[in-house]
């Protein structure tokens, strides 16, 4: 059978291969190696400090030296565990719910309006996307306020919905959504899938999310690590402390600290098995990164 000339592979040149391989051949000079190594002590030392500290008990954390680690890491993964009948495991358990769900819907959402945005013609879709644009720019702590009073209308406060609803419509992940249908789904495939007679869900759904899920696994890593580092919605949102995610649980330890110094090695245990889920995540689904845009194309 032969291939539509629309969907057959350019042909390459004689000299891209080898660029393509100088390029990637170059080596990185000596300054870009010690500056990346200067960004990533940078960031990975706070967590260094809380592995730690997190070995230490009360009296040894603020009398010993910073980076000298003790012996009593499973003597404070007891004591929190043990505070309130295991209610730090219930906030972990919240904060996987609402980062999960909420990463997962806020991923689809994302998908099915970047896609329509890069792909579908209709009036106003440059008002639209300048819209879009503008709430990018937005901090999510000024709207905070504004759908805590919408949430209360309608009685959601204080739920599992309050958390999860403002973290469905992420406009940064529709922006990534719609560059990365833009780039990599040919428009001549939708064509083909509309000839075939497939509608708008359909080839959504078999042909664009597919060449898509580079893109989206990035969107959903991101979304999650902001749903699970959020504060101050949940602060805003929630009363109960049983539905309390991890970030505003160990805040209300942190303060109890004050009056109970014992209290700060449980806040530190607990910010570090907070990390854990979060590294789980990025080495499990780094194998469906790509580089490139144009992966989710079709090859011959």
């Amino acid at each position: 059978m032969s291939v539509p000339t629309a969907l057959r592979p350019a042909p390459a040149t004689r000299s891209s291969a080898p660029a393509g391989r100088r390029r990637a051949d170059r080596p990185i000079s000596p300054s870009a190696t010690v500056l990346l190594l200067i960004g990533a002590l940078y960031c990975l030392f706070p967590v260094f400090w809380v592995l730690v500290a997190s070995t230490k008990n009360a009296g040894e954390l603020f009398s010993t030296f910073t980076l000298a680690p003790s012996t009593h890491l499973f003597d404070n993964l007891g004591a929190l565990s043990g505070y309130r009948d295991g209610l730090y495991w219930r906030w972990l358990a919240n904060t996987a719910l609402y980062a999960g769900l909420g990463g997962a819907a806020s991923t689809l959402v994302s998908a099915m309006a970047g896609f329509a945005l890069a792909k579908y013609a209709f009036p106003g879709k440059s008002v639209v996307f300048h819209v879009l644009l503008a709430g990018v720019l937005v901090p999510g702590v000024i709207l905070a306020i504004p759908q805590y009073l919408l949430l209360a209308k309608v009685g959601l406060t204080n739920t599992y919905w309050a958390v999860l609803l403002p973290s469905v419509i992420s406009p940064y992940g529709i922006y990534l959504c719609r560059v990365f249908a833009a780039a990599a789904v040919p428009t001549e495939v939708i064509e083909a899938a509309r000839i075939d007679g497939a509608g708008d869900w359909r080839t959504f759904g078999r042909v664009a999310l597919p060449m898509m899920r580079a893109g989206l696994v990035t969107v959903f890593l991101l979304q999650f690590v902001a749903i699970w580092n959020n504060f101050m919605l949940p602060y805003i949102m929630l009363g109960d402390e049983h539905l309390f995610p991890v970030t505003v649980g160990l805040t209300g330890l942190l303060n109890q600290g004050v009056q109970q110094p014992a209290m700060y090695t449980s806040v530190i245990t607990g910010a570090l098995l907070s990390v854990v889920p979060l590294i789980a995540l990025f080495l499990g689904l780094q194998r469906y990164w790509r580089v490139d845009l144009g992966a989710g194309a079709v090859k011959a």
